[in-house]
């Protein structure tokens, strides 16, 4: 089965929006004391992404676990940060566990 559409665009966005925080952090941050924290939630972006372009199920559902994270850390900081994640989670749930998403990870990953 081909690729459904929702599945490349999220796939790409969390390995990028992943790969570019962890290098923020490392680059601008090394040295404050969570720094080792968030560098491991970048990189569940990165892999999440990187599996949920290779088909695997389990990766839309962490993906899913670290956007609804994001919404209540980012309920911390403003009404708007807050309103875009969730915005992003409600798509990502819409896009990915609707068909034809939601076929694609029924059965085997593609090889």
């Amino acid at each position: 089965m081909k690729r459904p559409w929702p599945v490349t665009v999220f796939g790409i966005l969390f390995v990028l929006a992943g790969s570019v925080g962890f290098g923020y952090h490392l680059a601008h941050r090394p040295f404050e004391p969570d720094v080792i924290l968030i560098s491991a939630i970048r990189l569940l972006a990165v892999l999440g992404g990187a599996f949920l372009l290779l088909g695997h199920n389990w990766a839309r559902w962490l993906l899913l676990a670290w956007l609804a994270f994001h919404v209540v850390v980012s309920a911390f900081h403003s009404v708007q940060e807050t309103a875009a994640h969730v915005v992003l989670f409600l798509l990502f749930a819409y896009s990915l566990f609707r068909p034809p998403a939601s076929g694609y990870f029924r059965s085997a990953p593609p090889n």
